[in-house]
């Protein structure tokens, strides 16, 4: 299914002549992989950024720190800034963001394991959408890396 949904949405970016950065979390790469798994990726993909720590996603993807420390860096505003910034930062036609809690760490009551926020901005759009994805560790990973180029495709 992630091959086959990364081939569709590669020969529509094509089509459309549009292009695409992106800044994964949780994910740690897996949708860049995808994205670029594909000879000709690169009339599309133009940045992929895998920003892990609360400190590289301030430093490289300009997320104010206030911003991490009052909603966390797994939120809909962190997935909104990081969609935004990894976008403007290299002018493409859509940024997408990905950040989570992939566990089997790092979950709470109130953030549970498989909590993920999707960012997508383009034009003078940005928004995100949050999931609660089922699985272990890997399973929540793909699932977020499909989920996010689906929404991208509805989106072209």
């Amino acid at each position: 299914m992630l091959n086959k949904t990364a081939k569709q949405l590669h020969n529509k970016l094509i089509k459309h002549k549009k292009t695409i950065s992106v800044a994964e979390s949780c994910t740690g790469g897996l949708l860049c992989s995808l994205l670029t798994k594909h000879p000709g990726a690169s009339a599309y993909f133009l940045l992929g950024v895998v920003a892990y720590s609360n400190n590289s996603k301030k430093r490289i993807l300009d997320i104010p720190e206030k911003i991490i420390n009052k909603y966390g860096a797994v939120s809909n505003k962190v997935a909104l800034l990081m969609a935004r910034n990894i976008r403007k930062k290299i002018n493409a036609d859509f940024g997408i963001s990905i950040t989570g809690i992939a566990g089997p760490t790092g979950a709470t009551a109130i953030k549970p394991k498989g909590t993920v926020y999707i960012g997508l901005s383009f034009k003078n759009k940005t928004f995100s959408r949050l999931f609660l994805f089922p699985g272990r560790r890997e399973d929540i990973r793909k699932h977020a890396a499909l989920k996010a180029m689906r929404l991208l495709s509805a989106n072209l």
